[in-house]
């Protein structure tokens, strides 16, 4: 999703000029067996070999500072690299996580620990419209918070209508209209949102998109997952409701459906 904008983050958001990027694929099997949203090894214009290091988050979470933590000691221990962490942060509400650690037990005993965290809501319009960090034109959606409340539909319509205008050949114009539109999802109705982007959809043959291809079908098969799930609930529910009626003991109907016994309790209010 992401991974197109990679220079221009590393350019504009960090300002780091470099002449070199390679990919680095990073898991952390010690932390939480996820894998890391991007890790570069990047060689900055001043010769210095670093692993810049960026998250994308969605909703505040009180334990980033300790996940990144964990992070960077294993981007240390793997790559023997210094770390250049960043979160950036897409969310709709107002950005409430702390962007560090900081213990002092005094005397030589302390850490101190930082990284870097980008509010995009933060961003306004103007500074990135006036630049030519065309990729970061999928962003437009989330930035500018006060004037995007304000506005509404018509903020998202200045969004489409910049994406329309970029001097980018039609399939990477095409990549940055499909990013954008997902992403304003995260604070947009999906009918505004469909209206907006009806007109830059059937100029731009957004459906040729790979990344809006992929991403409809990776919702398509989370929905029909999610739906799956919410099925076999709701048998084991109407299962249990029939055992408890028939007088089976409710650790027994636990085991048998697979419910917790809280879950059994609240059917028999």
């Amino acid at each position: 999703m992401f991974s197109d904008l990679t220079d221009d983050i590393l350019s504009y958001f960090l300002g780091i000029q470099h002449t070199k990027i390679e990919e680095l694929n990073v898991e952390f099997p010690r932390v939480e067996m996820r894998e890391s949203d991007m890790i570069f090894k990047c060689i900055t214009k001043e010769g210095n070999t670093i692993a810049v290091h960026i998250e994308f988050q969605s909703d505040n979470d009180r334990e980033m500072p300790y996940r990144m933590l964990r992070y960077a000691v294993e981007i240390m221990e793997k790559h023997e690299l210094v770390p250049y962490q960043v979160v950036v942060y897409i969310g709709e509400n107002n950005l409430n996580m702390a962007d560090g650690v900081n213990f002092d037990f005094g005397e030589e005993n302390f850490l101190k620990y930082r990284y870097k965290i980008i509010d995009v809501g933060e961003i306004k319009f103007n500074e990135i419209t006036q630049t030519n960090y065309y990729e970061l034109f999928t962003l437009l959606p989330l930035m500018d918070k006060e004037r995007r409340k304000k506005e509404k539909e018509l903020y998202l319509k200045e969004c489409v209508e910049m994406i329309k205008k970029i001097p980018l050949e039609q399939e990477r114009k095409r990549e940055v209209a499909a990013r954008a539109r997902i992403l304003a999802e995260l604070v947009y109705e999906e009918e505004i949102i469909d209206k907006t982007f009806a007109e830059v959809i059937k100029m731009l043959n957004l459906e040729k998109s790979a990344t809006f291809r992929r991403l409809i079908e990776e919702g398509r098969k989370e929905g029909i997952e999610e739906g799956r799930k919410e099925g076999e609930k709701e048998a084991k529910i109407t299962i249990a409701k029939e055992l408890l009626k028939e007088g089976m003991d409710i650790a027994k109907v636990a085991k048998v459906t697979g419910l917790s016994i809280d879950e059994i309790k609240k059917l028999l209010n």
